[in-house]
């Protein structure tokens, strides 16, 4: 295989090892092959068509770049580093393997257009399988959600005890969180606002030659040719959105490893995982570390910086191509990677975690989690909020002056004298106060949509289910 670029004719000195070094791509950008002959295959079938080249030539090509694509396939394939990156190294073999009508396959065609087509057609591809990686996550939260049956925690904001909820309530609400970011994936993969296709705008300005790029656009999914050959070639603002919803998915799985390292503690002791996703010490014995949640929690520091890089690498760039946008694979590849082996790993620490009803649901009478279902209990006894509100909140400081850790400690009577206390009609207040009281109950007694137990969360839990086929 020849090593002459298909640039060498202008340039007097060959490159030097260390230029050759610094300038290649092909270390990373190799994943790209089958997006390469794809979109190779598309542009000689459009060739053709115009009569830029002869159908006997269109197969000639397209017969070499499957021999390739089957040989790369199985690692019988030989990347040549001076080569630069995966279209020479493409071209250059289908020469070698055909000849003279590998030579007319780059017709109206640059390595600008080529790799923004490339890029593109990774990004579809790649959405999608992280899309899917997503909703596997959120089929395990489900099925969590239907092991931890009918168990009772609170919930915490400002992570002090705030109201009761369904555990199962809270692997909703992930599921929720994760479905948004394979919802984004998968409007990435749609290509919306990226519907025509890059290849057809040549190096910056087009081609004087009949090519016909609605050819090429139908045979890879796109909906039209170029709109402005000129932006197609400068813009990486698809790989910027599909950055953006890594960095969403990788954010959003931060927060649900911090929670879960939290819940896995001594002082917690929310959640038990299998061993095999746990650590122990070097020194200390008695050890058990959430060694996975805490490098998911600390790789999403490194899919913000991917993000950041990208962003800045096409800050201060003119329009039109420059050999900066060659690092965008770099740091979306490396994104993806990251996103991709969280998500897996996630949903398979899922899967092996249980929520421990012997260790939550005794201390339920911490921090009186049903304070604001007796405000609102009050509410339905014609009782304005503020009022209600004002009248829990001295009954939880009587609690706590008289030790008492429970409202459920205080009688009937110190619930109408609180009530007539604060100017409030109390002829209404009786015993169905108890009702209103105890974490359990008031799990039960939640009606508003999206609620976190009660009717709200069952129906929730069966729309998951039939949507994620469980």
């Amino acid at each position: 295989m020849s090593n002459e670029k298909s640039w060498q004719a202008r340039i007097s000195q060959a490159t030097d090892q260390l230029a050759q070094g610094f300038v290649e791509s092909i270390s990373y950008d190799r994943r790209l092959y089958r997006q390469d002959i794809a979109g190779s295959i598309a542009h000689a079938t459009m060739l053709a068509q115009v009569g830029l080249i002869s159908v006997n030539e269109r197969d000639q090509i397209i017969e070499g770049l499957k021999s390739i694509e089957r040989d790369i396939g199985a690692g019988n394939f030989t990347f040549d580093q001076s080569l630069e990156d995966i279209h020479m190294v493409v071209e250059a073999a289908l020469i070698e393997r055909i000849g003279e009508p590998g030579r007319r396959l780059h017709t109206a065609r640059s390595r600008n257009d080529q790799v923004a087509l490339d890029l593109s057609l990774w990004i579809k591809s790649e959405a999608i399988e992280i899309g899917r990686k997503l909703h596997d996550l959120c089929r395990a939260l489900v099925e969590m959600a239907q092991r931890s049956g009918d168990i009772v925690m609170p919930s915490y904001t400002h992570l002090q005890r705030a109201q009761p909820i369904l555990a199962g309530a809270e692997c909703l609400a992930w599921c929720t969180m994760f479905s948004r970011d394979a919802d984004r994936c998968d409007r990435v993969a749609a290509g919306n606002g990226f519907d025509d296709i890059p290849l057809g705008s040549g190096a910056i300005a087009g081609s004087s030659l009949p090519i016909d790029s609605t050819i090429s656009a139908e045979l890879l999914g796109y909906q039209s040719s170029p709109t402005s050959s000129i932006e197609q070639t400068a813009s990486r603002d698809q790989a910027l959105e599909f950055l953006f919803a890594l960095s969403m998915a990788a954010m959003h799985l931060s927060r649900w490893a911090e929670q879960w390292v939290i819940y896995s503690s001594t002082e917690f002791s929310f959640i038990k995982t299998a061993d095999r996703y746990t650590t122990g010490s070097s020194m200390m014995p008695q050890k058990r570390n959430p060694d996975m949640l805490e490098l998911i929690r600390g790789r999403c520091g490194t899919v913000y910086g991917d993000l950041v890089a990208l962003l800045t690498i096409c800050k201060g760039l003119p329009i039109g191509y420059n050999r900066d946008l060659q690092e965008d694979k770099r740091v979306l590849f490396r994104a993806f990677d990251t996103v991709t082996s969280s998500v897996t790993m996630a949903a398979a620490i899922v899967g092996a975690t249980d929520f421990v009803a012997a260790n939550i649901e005794p201390t339920l009478d911490r921090g009186f989690l049903d304070a604001t279902s007796l405000a609102e209990y009050l509410v339905t006894k014609g009782i304005a909020f503020r009022t209600a509100h004002r009248i829990v909140g001295s009954l939880v400081a009587r609690c706590e002056r008289e030790g008492k850790k429970s409202l459920s400690e205080l009688t009937i009577n110190d619930f109408t004298q609180a009530v007539a206390g604060a100017g409030a009609d109390a002829s209404k207040v009786g015993a169905d106060v108890f009702e209103s009281l105890g974490a359990r109950n008031v799990v039960r007694r939640y009606r508003s949509a999206g609620a976190a137990g009660g009717e709200p969360y069952s129906r929730r839990l069966a729309e998951w289910k039939q949507r994620l086929g469980l």
